[in-house]
């Protein structure tokens, strides 16, 4: 739907360009409430299995259906998904230039990215997760900052790469031991493969995921993006791109290729430790603000790799909750870094300084946030890492010693974060740097962005009170994934 009614935008008269804004926000809008509509009054929440499937044959030739449904795993991403684009559109109100063209494409990555979550084809899934480049890319040359050819080129090798493994995965599982290509999800779980073969396609699943959801070495795509994007397009990123790698490494390495991903999954763990301490510890050089907040996001998705590599239910639900909690913190935290930028036109940190007399609601909400990106309790971040790190103790798959070792490090990268959050704020808000200087007629933030900032506050705190709120959706979903690992 949204993105058939984005390409409608075109049809617009040139110069309305409050006409194409509240246009596309209706959109989003409807959309945002028929999935919660959807999901309020028809989908069961004690039901493992697929719901609400539609599957239509599209390609005779050679069985390619048009397979959708969602489950436990994917209701979250998706509701994510329609929440932050909707506030996405709201803040990118101040673009002007070719705003036909940017609608459209914010619209088109909705449904670009509503299609991983709920694709039930494997096919399918792949060519959603295309769909969704050539808009980012669009987005990011056009509305970018001034090194944004470079860093949308870069974006579009690293993803682009990792999509051809994606290819050769899904070819591989679809083509294996039989002539008709089955390509569903659901035949898919229950076919076995010999070992290598299953280590072959887990690698090259890995692949692309890693990429996507970005585990070292393959995450410098990342701080270039965020650096240069507009800050609309950077909650798109953090909010639900990087998601995509992490719901693809539990729908397809976990759900299909169980006997791999037990091999590989002390591997996942220790790279997952890796992570937190790099980029936690690479954040507080970097001068830029964004590329900051976007190396403490790739820090924050090492939390998903361990929940995922501790193959216990307790992990893995902690690893979806973290996936949740990190879409609104990660978002927030660029919406506010791009307000800030549009007040005094300052991307480096220490050029800042002294900005908390001056907008001092913006300074409220933007430590809010930075203390529940450093995992503060009662925030949804602090019960995510919390619920993670009982998912490392209670999992049945490592020694004692291992755990203790892998805490001692996830420990240590908890307490980096307050680190560099505190210490962006410091040089951004306190001193008096700006206090003194002449341009100093910049006004507070205004209605609309604070409705952003406190609608997605409301979220973050409610899942930091009452986490069931998220849980329950996924429990169910989850006991039946790792029920393939005890079975066997």
């Amino acid at each position: 739907m949204p993105i058939v009614a984005g390409s409608l935008i075109f049809f617009f008269p040139h110069r309305g360009n409050k006409v194409i804004r509240w246009y596309t926000i209706f959109i989003c809008i409807v959309e945002l409430l028929l999935t919660t509509y959807a999901f309020g009054y028809h989908f069961q929440l004690d039901d493992p299995l697929i719901q609400l499937t539609e599957d239509y044959k599209w390609i005779n030739f050679f069985e390619f259906y048009w397979r959708l449904g969602i489950d436990g795993i994917s209701i979250g991403p998706i509701l994510l998904t329609g929440f932050i684009t909707t506030l996405a559109t709201l803040a990118a109100w101040p673009i002007t230039k070719d705003s036909r063209l940017f609608h459209f494409l914010m619209l088109a990555m909705y449904s670009g990215q509503i299609g991983p979550f709920s694709s039930q084809d494997l096919l399918l899934f792949f060519i959603m997760w295309e769909l969704e480049l050539i808009p980012v890319y669009l987005l990011l040359s056009m509305w970018g900052g001034k090194k944004r050819l470079y860093s949308a080129t870069k974006f579009i090798l690293y993803t682009a790469g990792g999509s051809i493994f994606l290819l050769i995965g899904v070819l591989g599982i679809g083509l294996y031991g039989s002539n008709e290509p089955t390509l569903n999800f659901e035949t898919s779980a229950n076919q076995s493969y010999p070992l290598v073969l299953e280590i072959l396609f887990y690698i090259g699943f890995f692949i692309a995921f890693a990429v996507k959801l970005p585990i070292i070495p393959l995450h410098t795509w990342l701080p270039d993006t965020h650096g240069e994007a507009h800050y609309s397009t950077c909650m798109l990123l953090a909010g639900i791109l990087l998601k995509m790698g992490a719901y693809g490494l539990i729908r397809i390495n976990m759900e299909l290729l169980p006997h791999a991903h037990s091999i590989f999954s002390p591997w996942l763990i220790i790279v997952g430790a890796i992570q937190i301490i790099y980029a936690a510890s690479t954040s507080p050089g970097q001068r830029n603000l964004k590329k900051r907040i976007a190396y403490s996001s790739v820090s924050h998705m090492g939390f998903i790799i361990i929940g995922i590599g501790s193959i216990s239910d307790t992990g893995l639900n902690g690893a979806i909750l973290q996936i949740i909690s990190h879409g609104f913190i990660g978002a927030a935290l660029f919406f506010l870094a791009g307000t800030s930028y549009d007040r005094i036109r300052l991307v480096y940190l220490d050029e800042m300084g002294g900005m908390a007399i001056r907008i001092p609601k913006i300074f409220t909400t933007f430590s809010i946030f930075s203390m529940a990106s450093l995992a503060l309790p009662g925030m949804s971040g602090f019960v995510a890492e919390l619920i993670v790190f009982f998912g490392i103790l209670t999992s049945p798959k490592y020694l004692l010693m291992t755990k203790i070792l892998i805490i001692f490090v996830m420990a240590i990268g908890i307490i980096l974060t307050p680190i560099y959050s505190l210490s962006m704020l410091r040089q951004m808000f306190y001193g008096y740097k700006l206090f003194s200087a002449t341009n100093s007629n910049f006004f507070d933030s205004g209605p609309r962005e604070l409705f952003v900032s406190i609608s997605i506050l409301l979220p973050v705190i409610a899942i930091g009170i009452y986490p069931d709120f998220v849980l329950s959706l996924s429990i169910d979903k989850v006991e039946a994934v790792l029920s393939n690992y005890f079975c066997r």
